[in-house]
């Protein structure tokens, strides 16, 4: 399967489509019936669709799953999980045996359904237009994952190699995982440390020179604060978020800032001093050419 940023990228689907579809999430939630009865009318019209169900309750269990489909299509949370439980559910359709017309159709009924609830809601058709644009990227990226994982899972069916290979790249996504959370239990330790610095220089205030200590206080908080965001980051990054480059440049920044500070106080050779700010000028100007860059790429 390709990436998710990829297949976003692909189909122009931008931050300006997730907000459209978090706008759309109250009305949609309150005409989901529409959109569930238009799917659930069809399968009890065509003999083809008929026969996937072996009874009502199924099919009234499946309906369920297609509401809160439906709903999480305009959740605004469009990220790795959000992805693999489009996989999964085209992996569980090729398990039963509903094959990929099956699910073209419908997508299609609930797109109809879609345009439909916008066109009797939204008045202004400047605002109706770009609704339905965004509505059917966001259609057109789940038929293409849910297809592209129900594909994949048949191939598997045929080629000992492919299965391999499956198991070769889930391990090494579990092992990515793994490590992400190891990163970030690491980070927690690490706060933790910089916490008691931080602590025992607020602690020397009291009781050793206050001009030296809380210039020394200050830099550990300016650490803590960078620890923070490091954690955060990694976090985001874990959840399916980009990977900020300039958390780490801020953190080789502070530190320098802080020992620019310290050795200010103990009045360290001029020498050492310049050298000192002359990396916070290129340490400064490396975190705004990355910052720039991470906001150009959003």
């Amino acid at each position: 399967m390709r990436p998710f940023k990829e297949i976003k990228a692909n189909y122009y689907f931008t931050r300006d489509d997730e907000r459209r579809l978090v706008e759309l999430k109250p009305l949609m939630e309150k005409r989901v019936d529409k959109a569930v009865e238009a799917l659930y009318q069809w399968i009890n019209t065509t003999d083809s669709a008929k026969r996937v169900f072996k009874n009502e309750s199924l099919l009234r269990h499946v309906m369920k799953l297609i509401r809160v489909w439906f709903i999480s299509l305009f959740s605004g949370k469009y990220d790795n999980y959000y992805y693999d439980n489009l996989i999964r559910i085209g992996q569980r359709h090729e398990k039963v045996g509903v094959e990929p017309h099956f699910m073209i159709r419908a997508i299609n009924i609930i797109r109809n359904a879609c345009a439909d609830i916008v066109c009797e809601e939204v008045d202004l058709m400047e605002d109706r237009d770009k609704y339905l644009i965004t509505i059917n990227k966001i259609l057109d990226i789940n038929l293409d994952i849910i297809t592209s994982a129900y594909l994949e899972e048949e191939v598997k069916g045929y080629s000992a190699a492919y299965r391999v290979r499956g198991r070769i790249v889930r391990f090494g996504e579990m092992f990515a995982q793994l490590t992400s959370v190891a990163l970030i239990l690491g980070l927690i330790f690490l706060t933790g440390a910089v916490m008691y610095l931080c602590a025992r220089d607020i602690y020397e205030i009291f009781t050793g020179k206050l001009e030296q200590t809380i210039v020394t206080a200050l830099g550990s908080v300016l650490i803590l604060w960078v620890m923070l965001e490091l954690i955060n980051t990694e976090i985001a990054h874990l959840r399916g978020g980009k990977f900020k480059i300039s958390v780490f440049v801020g953190v080789a920044l502070v530190t320098t800032i802080r020992e620019v500070m310290i050795a200010t106080l103990k009045h360290e050779s001029i020498e050492f001093i310049a050298a000192l700010v002359a990396s916070v000028l290129v340490i400064g100007v490396i975190f705004w050419l990355v910052k720039k860059t991470e906001e150009d790429r959003r």
